[in-house]
């Protein structure tokens, strides 16, 4: 967190909290997916994700 604020310089910015969920959540569901061999089911298990919200998710982020 310390390193985005570095960044900002000064510069107003809004939905940080997006920007940092986006910069975890897309890599995180790729790993998943791959270990997973691409079972929705079991990445929404092993997230604790309902199915939905993952395919959701999945195509927010184009890996589906």
């Amino acid at each position: 967190m310390e390193r985005y604020f570095s960044h900002l310089e000064g510069e107003s910015v809004s939905n940080l909290y997006g920007m940092v969920l986006a910069e975890v959540e897309a890599p995180l569901l790729e790993v998943v997916m791959r270990n997973v061999e691409g079972n929705q089911t079991r990445a929404a298990e092993l997230l604790g994700l309902n199915r939905g919200t993952l395919r959701k998710k999945l195509k927010q982020y184009d890996l589906m």
